[in-house]
């Protein structure tokens, strides 16, 4: 749980931005470190050979143990840090820069292995992680702890429950107990453990710390519903786990930062009682879906799993005339911050700009007329560059004002906004989904990426695959899956169901086939298709084949219906109103997401790029219905609970 912070004080503002700065001193030192070590490692080809990669990892000191020994020296070995931070907190710095060290060490289960660790920029290291409070020794916070009891804080708040919960905007430190308290046969000295007011973040500043506990206010949420998620992470002070130190840019913040603890508690997460429903009815459908990505649109059709279970239904996820304008007015704000933003960088480094042609011109002008040349302040032409066309003065060392950096960092606050409306609209999107065709569905395993290489930052508008993993995570959370198949070895795109090969360009948008003379969208089609895909192993995409018998029964038994739902969407649009223009980032140019292929200026793939272990690798294109296969699971793969579905039913 996200917890803001409320620290006004300038002498708290100054101590967390030393804190903040002697953490990343700490990782910047580490990762050099590690950096070091790991470049030792891969040159030391033939002594891994003779003597085995763990050995030389050994001898280098590239381990979780030997990387923490490092953070104490270079704490213990610097006078200034001591001050500011704790030996805890280096230890667990250390344990974050392993974990990116091992995931370049050792590849994961794709066999993919990440970069070398990088410490980037002062200005984006953004947490401190806490380490875990000791649920077996009472009273142990090694880092960062939060104290107080949420009824003291509401109590502090409302004057004792006289009037509503009212949070200041500057919110007083709480003060550390004084006093004695009795112990049974004797008495003790009174602590942050035995603070039941207001809630607050503390951190006693290390061994060496000389200037007491760093005490930080906590605002809960207030917001509208709310209340039940802050007493669902609160109330039991008993599951709180481990407090991380966040900070995130905010140009009208003191300081251009604010601050927030995150807050890990024990057990699991809340969803609300609307959630909760959608949820418990997705789990109770007895359907199965197929889903279809689109680069302008998200098809999803679904069938009952038995023969009486209902008729079938799609849902097409399109941008709506709303948030079309409302992606135009964000698109032209972004453009307004993007000009100021270039504006303020050519006047401050005046120097390494040309005059542009107009400028030239109008300077040519006045020199041919004996006036005195215009200094221009902000050059309009291209950067002064070398003859290779590298820029004489890299970005990087540009002199930047503070209305430059006040307005990048109220860019990124907006670009930040519009990523959290996008997540959020795709988590509604998805529960109303899975409501109406159930938690059991089936995707093409398709590569986003060669998506965004074909049409670049268009994608973000409808983002088909947040869509998609939105659909996944809920999926997973009604009890049911979204299982992934092959794009190679199905070709849903050039089938029908029927089962005959249907041969479609992504200029075609509408499907035809000359053999049943089926007629509908196209990417509805194929989202019908998705949901006759039966699997050799679930797990493994490439497994995948189309199980043409299924689906010529259900294209037999649901006529009517069926030529319904492939023609338009049959239940009402998922999109909410709310927030809705917010939804995605600004086009470049157009008004939308291009519908066909035929609005770009060059031919577009029939199928997508293969990229290494991506699960369309070219192999035996199976598509229609293989021979029987030993190991093959078909009703009962995707829906355990399910005892057959079109599989062993033959419609009339």
């Amino acid at each position: 749980m996200v917890l803001p912070l409320t620290v006004t004080d300038p002498a708290a503002l100054h101590r967390l931005d030393g804190l903040f700065g002697a953490m990343w001193s700490i990782k910047r030192a580490v990762q050099r470190d590690a950096r070091a070590k790991v470049d030792a490692y891969w040159d030391a080809c033939r002594e891994r050979h003779e003597r085995g990669a763990k050995a030389v990892r050994q001898r280098l000191g590239l381990s979780r143990e030997a990387l923490e020994r490092c953070a104490y020296k270079h704490l213990e070995d610097s006078g200034h840090l001591k001050h500011h931070a704790s030996k805890a907190l280096a230890m667990h710095m250390a344990d974050e820069v392993w974990n990116g060290v091992r995931r370049h060490l050792f590849p994961d289960v794709t066999g993919r292995r990440f970069g070398r660790p990088n410490a980037g920029r002062r200005h984006d290291f953004t947490r401190i992680p806490g380490r875990a409070r000791s649920h077996t020794i009472a009273n142990k916070w090694e880092t960062f702890r939060l104290v107080g009891t949420l009824l003291g804080h509401v109590t502090a708040c409302t004057g004792g429950g006289r009037y509503p919960l009212m949070q200041p905007h500057r919110m007083p430190p709480p003060a550390k107990p004084d006093g004695r308290v009795p112990t049974g046969k004797s008495t003790r000295r009174a602590n942050w453990w035995d603070h039941t007011g207001r809630l607050a973040v503390v951190f006693t500043g290390g061994p060496e710390g000389k200037r007491g506990d760093l005490v930080l206010p906590v605002r809960i949420p207030q917001r509208p519903g709310r209340e039940a998620r802050v007493r669902h992470f609160l109330a039991a002070a008993a599951r709180w786990h481990k407090v991380d130190l966040v900070r995130r840019r905010k140009a009208s913040a003191p300081g251009g930062w604010v601050y927030e603890a995150h807050l890990m508690v024990l057990g699991p997460g809340y969803s609300s009682p609307a959630v909760r429903r959608l949820r418990h009815q997705a789990a109770r459908l007895d359907r199965i879906g197929g889903v279809d990505g689109n680069v302008s649109n998200l098809s999803v059709v679904s069938f009952p799993a038995r023969p009486d279970g209902g008729k079938p239904v799609s849902t097409e996820i399109t941008l709506t005339d709303v948030e079309r304008a409302r992606l135009e007015k964000e698109a032209k704000k972004r453009r307004g911050r993007a000009r100021a933003l270039e504006r303020s960088r050519r006047a401050t480094n005046a120097g390494q700009y040309g005059m542009s042609k107009k400028q030239s011109a109008r300077a040519a002008r006045r020199a041919a007329k004996g006036l005195e040349p215009r200094t221009v302040i902000v050059p309009g032409g291209a950067r002064t560059a070398r003859s290779n066309g590298v820029p004489q003065q890299a970005f990087r060392h540009d002199r930047l004002s503070s209305a430059y950096r006040a307005r990048r960092a109220r860019r990124a606050e907006a670009e930040a906004s519009l990523a959290e409306h996008r997540r959020h609209r795709a988590r509604l999107v998805a529960r109303k989904v899975i409501a109406a065709h159930g938690s059991v569905l089936v995707v093409e395993d398709c590569d986003i990426r060669t998506w965004y290489r074909l049409w670049g930052k268009r994608l973000s508008q409808t983002t088909p695959g947040m869509l998609i993993s939105a659909l996944k995570a809920e999926c997973e959370a009604a009890g049911g899956r979204l299982v992934r198949a092959s794009t190679w070895s199905t070709a849903l795109s050039q089938h029908c169901l029927c089962g005959e090969r249907v041969h479609k360009t992504l200029r075609d948008r509408e499907h035809k086939c000359t053999a049943c003379g089926l007629v509908g969208k196209r990417d509805l089609v194929s989202a019908a298709l998705a949901a006759f895909v039966r699997f050799h192993d679930v797990d493994d995409p490439r497994t995948a084949f189309l199980d043409t018998t299924a689906s010529r029964n259900a294209q037999i038994s649901f006529t009517q219906a069926l030529e319904e739902a492939l023609g338009e969407s049959t239940t009402p649009s998922p999109n909410t109103s709310r927030g809705a223009g917010r939804v995605a980032a600004p086009q470049q140019c157009g008004a939308s997401a291009p519908r066909t292929a035929g609005q770009r200026n060059r031919a577009t793939p029939d199928e997508p790029c293969l990229v290494r272990d991506h699960a369309g690798t070219p192999g035996p294109r199976t598509a229609c219905s293989p021979p029987a296969h030993p190991s093959v699971n078909r009703g009962s793969s995707l829906r355990s609970s399910t005892p057959g579905t079109y599989d062993g039913w033959r419609g009339p």
